[in-house]
């Protein structure tokens, strides 16, 4: 079958300098509108690989989340949330970016290019056959993504793809790929755009569902996530006064006391059935 990448296709708009910034608005709105439609297409093949990282991390396994660039630091983000989010260590969801931590905030020229150098990244983190792997690229090229994969093959690991271009090489090396594909960009190539959008939404899946699966969610609530400012505080005692009938003054001492939500609804309940 022969890969055409449609994220690098030209745009269908024509002299963008000369839009009003009216017109450039609501011609990128126009286009971002598509891509929920184009993840929801995708949602048999994300819910095949979310399944699969929760039967792994039930056993202890971790997940992990390697690209470069744009796709990397979506990664990045994505695995840095779930700590406070949902009080899982910093160890449970990991993101590797090619080039390191400083290609965060400053790309590291050829970074991506290197098909040895995630293998190495995944090494200094003991990955065995109880992980998880999710390689991110948007063009669904990227040596330092595909690498990666093609040695956790090798060696039992799971693994899982995003990308946004149909069969494309990483598709083919993934295990369990999810192609979403949102056609080409506003801004010709630009795929932190509509590819960026596509894939951050599809992280959101990935980890809210695996967590919820975990238990770390109970109702609606973040009832496990880290107490770390003031705001965070105060809805944790909002969300204790939801759940048993006490008072703002009650629910600061019993997150005050125990540490978290969950902790001091578990306490407070058990204290009643006695």
């Amino acid at each position: 079958m022969t890969f055409i990448k449609t994220t690098e296709q030209a745009s269908k708009y024509e002299h963008l300098e000369k839009m009003s910034v009216n017109e450039l608005l609501t011609h990128i709105n126009t286009e971002d509108k598509t891509v929920p439609l184009a993840v929801e297409k995708a949602l048999p093949n994300i819910e095949v690989l979310i399944e699969q990282i929760i039967a792994k991390m039930k056993i202890g396994g971790r997940l992990f989340y390697i690209g470069a660039g744009t796709s990397g630091r979506l990664g990045v983000v994505d695995a840095s949330e779930c700590p406070p989010t949902f009080g899982v260590d910093f160890d449970t969801v990991i993101g590797i970016i090619a080039g390191g931590d400083t290609a965060i905030r400053k790309a590291v020229e050829f970074a991506e290019d290197d098909k040895e150098q995630a293998w190495k990244d995944l090494q200094a983190w003991k990955i065995n056959e109880n992980d998880v792997v999710i390689g991110i690229a948007a063009s669904g090229t990227t040596p330092y993504v595909i690498g990666g994969l093609q040695k956790c093959n090798e060696n039992n690991i799971i693994t899982g793809s995003i990308s946004c271009n149909a069969q494309s090489p990483l598709s083919q090396t993934a295990k369990y790929p999810i192609d979403v594909i949102v056609g080409p960009e506003f801004v010709t190539g630009s795929s932190r755009m509509k590819a960026g959008t596509a894939q951050k939404l599809v992280l959101n899946m990935i980890s809210t569902s695996t967590m919820i699966a975990l238990g770390k969610v109970k109702g609606n609530k973040m009832v496990d996530m880290q107490l770390s400012n003031d705001k965070l505080i105060d809805r944790g005692i909002r969300m204790i006064m939801d759940e048993i009938p006490v008072s703002y003054e009650i629910g600061t001492k019993l997150l005050q006391e125990y540490g978290s939500v969950r902790k001091a609804v578990d306490f407070y309940i058990s204290q009643k059935q006695k």
